[in-house]
């Protein structure tokens, strides 16, 4: 049976019957695409469409990509045919937990494992993640009850009858059996992604020969210096937008309004790469003539003077950025632009993928572009920002996942205040509360989440994806923050309180509906 779920005004999940119902209608999306449709992330049983602006995500939307549906029995398109062998290290951290459910010992687990073939179905969760499948439904495996928070890079992974490896240290929550030293995702390759939908793998015993390629040091930067800072400063811009099918985020500015004021003070294009600085304190010094403008959060001091709007530097002068009393982070954007060199399309550092100018530290320094530039504009005011012990409504929609809880635990979702735990990151904000628990233990197969997911672990306590978080996750999801609240969402200090405000009920999404003019 297919369904349409509610994500957000601009973004809803197709779920349909099988992988191979999900896979056809993605090729047939391909072949023929919808107008208005920016994203398509195919996963184990859905697909996560999500508009471009001023495209609702509405039941014509879905009437539209739901007429796309091949005739039963249609042939699947051609997908890739090479196989790629990959040497295996097997001493996971969860195999003999593996070797119990499969009712397995490590050894048989090991040989089971070598003797399938497996195949990439989809990727997601980062760049260069892969879900292969094999015809052994022993590997139809639950997931961890509660994700780590930092898995190693190379992790050879099993969860819901699919196996991965993580190409970056993140977060997750899969079974761990081994680790490889192949590199899964390398921006130096034509083709980065090693793994990709259609080509089949075979795992053995042994370590991979690696050539190391040597990378010349960084010619020296004279431009804005880091001196002090408590915090990796972080580039960010307007994101990458539209790479979701290769696994990459969106990332960029936590709060974009603020980057814009920050770029608009100094006459930059709104999405120009700035600095995002958490937090505080931050002392850069100038050394050479520059002219710069702080949003955000925090305020600049320069000679012990606030500032406000656009700045003028000389060389030697220093910049200093307190702690700020609410908020979390600000924007710190140079007249003409920084320069940094793009990635995939963007400047914008990537946390959870590790893609983009790298985090900066005491001692590094960002030359500046030279780029050109418009009029100096007054950045306008912002908004307030929330401080610790502070309760903060964020409104969102219910959706896609909340039928997997009763009404009683929606109700606490809605009706409890949720505390904003120190372990937040840019990838999302983890909270603390009475916790969420379902009388069943059904795993929920694979599926793209959106920015703004609030995704609810085995342990109850959810999750708020921010703009790092993995594109593909396989914890229902109870709602989705609105778009227009997710600024706010980046600006929440440890200690903060929310409630969450849904603007209807959870309903699915009727094609059939009639079209509202």
């Amino acid at each position: 049976m297919t369904r349409v779920l509610p994500i957000g005004p601009r973004a809803f999940l197709v779920e349909l019957a099988d992988l191979d119902a999900t896979l056809a209608l993605f090729d047939a999306l391909a072949a023929d695409p919808v107008a208005g449709v920016a994203e398509i992330v195919p996963a184990a049983r859905t697909l996560m469409v999500t508009t471009g602006p001023g495209m609702a995500a509405d039941a014509a939307l879905a009437r539209a990509v739901l007429a796309r549906q091949p005739t039963p029995g249609t042939m699947p398109a051609t997908r890739a045919t090479e196989t790629v062998e990959i040497p295996v290290t097997y001493d996971g951290e969860d195999l003999a937990e593996v070797a119990t459910l499969m009712g397995l010992t490590t050894d048989e687990v090991i040989a089971t494992h070598q003797a399938a073939t497996w195949q990439v179905a989809f990727c997601g969760f980062a760049p260069g993640f892969a879900y292969m499948t094999c015809a052994d439904a022993r590997f139809d495996l639950p997931r961890r009850s509660a994700p780590r928070t930092k898995i190693p890079a190379g992790s050879v992974a099993l969860a819901g009858r699919f196996c991965g490896i993580y190409p970056q240290a993140s977060p997750g929550g899969w079974q761990l059996i081994g680790r490889t030293e192949v590199p899964m995702f390398d921006l130096t390759r034509d083709v980065p992604a090693l793994l990709r939908p259609g080509v089949r793998a075979r795992f053995v015993t042994g370590h991979a020969h690696v050539h190391a390629v040597a990378i010349p040091d960084p010619a020296p930067v004279t431009g804005l210096r880091v001196t002090q800072t408590a915090f990796p400063i972080l580039v960010q811009d307007a994101g990458r937008i539209g790479q979701a099918g290769q696994g990459v985020s969106a990332s960029g500015a936590l709060d974009l309004a603020a980057l814009r004021r920050a770029n608009r003070a100094v006459g930059n294009p709104a999405g120009v790469a700035a600095l995002e600085i958490t937090l505080g304190p931050v002392r850069l010094r100038a050394e050479v003539a520059m002219t710069l403008a702080l949003t955000g959060a925090a305020t600049a001091r320069v000679g012990g003077l606030a500032q406000s709007g656009a700045f003028a530097l000389d060389a030697g002068d220093e910049v200093v950025i307190d702690p700020p009393a609410r908020g979390m982070r600000s924007y710190l954007a140079m007249r003409g632009g920084f320069d940094v060199a793009p990635v995939l399309g963007s400047c914008a550092t990537d946390t959870l993928a590790q893609i983009g100018p790298a985090p900066l530290t005491a001692g590094d320094a960002l030359a500046p572009a030279g780029c050109a530039v418009g009029a100096v504009t007054d950045p306008g005011p912002g908004p307030d920002l929330p401080q610790a012990g502070e309760i903060v409504t964020l409104p969102v929609t219910l959706g896609p996942r909340t039928d997997w809880f009763d009404a009683a635990t929606v109700a606490r979702f809605l009706g409890q205040e949720w505390a904003v735990t120190p372990q937040s990151s840019r990838v999302g904000i983890r909270l603390s509360g009475e916790a969420l628990t379902r009388d069943d233990a059904r795993e929920l197969p694979s599926e793209g989440t959106a920015t703004g997911a609030i995704q609810v672990p085995h342990s109850g306590q959810p999750v708020l994806f921010l703009a790092d978080h993995p594109l593909t996750g396989g914890y229902p999801v109870i709602a989705t923050l609105h778009p227009s609240a997710l600024d706010l969402a980046g600006q929440l200090p440890p200690g903060t309180r929310i409630r969450f405000a849904a603007d209807a009920p959870f309903a699915l999404i009727d094609p059939e509906a009639p079209d509202v003019s």
